[in-house]
């Protein structure tokens, strides 16, 4: 069982942390709305030409591997 100075020195701990983690937290530069959406755009073409390029890969290896087995 945990004793009462035990739970009141988490507790404390806890407390510290968290008063720690908001103080980082007030320092960090937060993306205005704009660079928000544009960052945002950035990333979903990123990951839609990734994605292009996986697959035509893909498609083009397995018609390569199509045509090795038959």
């Amino acid at each position: 069982m945990t004793t009462q100075a035990n739970t009141n020195a988490k507790a404390k701990s806890l407390g510290k942390y968290l008063k720690g983690v908001r103080s980082e937290l007030k320092k960090v530069n937060w993306p205005n709305r704009a660079e928000l959406k544009n960052h945002t755009g950035v990333v979903i073409v990123s990951c839609l030409l990734a994605t292009i390029v996986l697959w035509a890969l893909d498609t083009f290896f397995g018609l390569g591997l199509n045509l090795i087995i038959k």
